[in-house]
C-alpha cells in the first residue's frame, strides 16, 4: 500500500498538471496584451503606419527571442542584452527599419546580424525569403533554434562575416544590417538588385551613428540618405 507521503506527492503531481496548462494559457494572453499595448504605444504612436509592419510586431512573441532572465522586460521601449556582447534592439528601431525596407511577400531580404533572430522573425511575417548571417557561432546557434522553434521555417541562417553578404542566394531586394560599420561594405552594395534598398547604421563603435537609408538606382547611381541617429553594436569581422 502507498504511503501517505507518496499519496499526497501524486496528488500534488495532479494538480500541478491540471494547473500548468491554465497558468500557460494565462502567460501567453499576457504576453500578446503586451504586444499590442507595445504596438500601439511605443511603434503607431511614434509614426509607424505600415500595415504589415504592424501586424508582424504584434505576431512575433519578443519575449522568446531574449534570455529568460530579460523576459520581464521584453515589450519595454528599450534595447536589451542576450549575450556574447550583443544586444535585441528596441521595438521601435525594429519596426522603423523594417519600414523602410518597403517589403512585398515576395522580397528576397538578406540581414546582416541575426542576433537572437528576433529581427529575422519580424521578416518572416511579412516576406516569404528570409537570409541571416550571425558571425558569433554560439549565438547563431542559438538564434537558428529559437527561428525553429517557433515556426519561422522560412529563414535560412549561417555563421559567417557578413561583411561579405551571402553571394550564393543575391541579388536581394532589400538588405538590413543590425550592426554598426564605419562604411558601407562594398559586397553588401553589390549583391542590391537594381531598385532595391538598404538600412545600415553607419559610424564609429559604441558611438552615435546614423541610420541610412540607400537606394540603388543603378550600378552607378546609389542615393543614401540619413534618417536619423542611432547606436548599435559594432559589426564583427573575422
Amino acid at each position: 500500500m502507498k504511503t501517505q507521503i507518496e499519496k499526497k506527492i501524486i496528488f500534488l503531481l495532479i494538480i500541478i498538471f491540471i494547473a500548468f496548462p491554465l497558468f500557460s494559457d494565462k502567460t501567453k494572453k499576457e504576453y500578446e496584451k503586451q504586444r499590442k499595448n507595445m504596438v500601439k504605444s511605443q511603434i503607431k504612436y511614434r509614426g509607424i503606419k505600415d500595415e504589415p509592419v504592424l501586424n508582424a510586431m504584434r505576431n512575433v512573441p519578443r519575449h522568446l527571442f531574449v534570455p529568460k532572465s530579460q523576459r520581464s522586460k521584453s515589450y519595454y521601449d528599450r534595447p536589451l542584452p542576450i549575450g556574447f556582447g550583443q544586444t535585441i534592439s528596441q521595438p521601435y528601431i525594429v519596426a522603423l527599419m523594417t519600414e523602410l525596407l518597403c517589403l512585398t511577400d515576395s522580397s528576397k531580404v538578406l540581414e546582416i546580424g541575426t542576433g537572437s533572430g528576433y529581427q529575422a522573425a519580424v521578416l518572416a511575417e511579412i516576406t516569404d525569403e528570409v537570409y541571416t548571417i550571425e558571425i558569433v557561432g554560439k549565438l547563431h546557434k542559438i538564434s537558428n533554434e529559437t527561428l525553429k522553434n517557433t515556426g519561422y521555417t522560412n529563414v535560412k541562417t549561417k555563421s559567417g562575416d557578413g561583411y561579405f553578404g551571402w553571394e550564393e542566394h543575391a541579388p536581394f531586394d532589400a538588405i538590413i544590417v543590425t550592426c554598426a560599420a564605419e562604411f558601407v561594405p562594398p559586397p553588401l552594395i553589390k549583391q542590391l538588385n537594381i531598385g532595391g534598398v538598404m538600412c545600415i547604421p553607419v559610424g564609429p563603435p559604441f558611438q552615435v551613428q546614423n541610420l541610412v537609408l540607400i537606394t540603388k538606382k543603378s550600378e552607378e547611381d546609389i542615393k543614401t540618405e540619413v534618417i536619423t541617429y542611432v547606436r548599435f553594436v559594432p559589426l564583427l569581422r573575422d
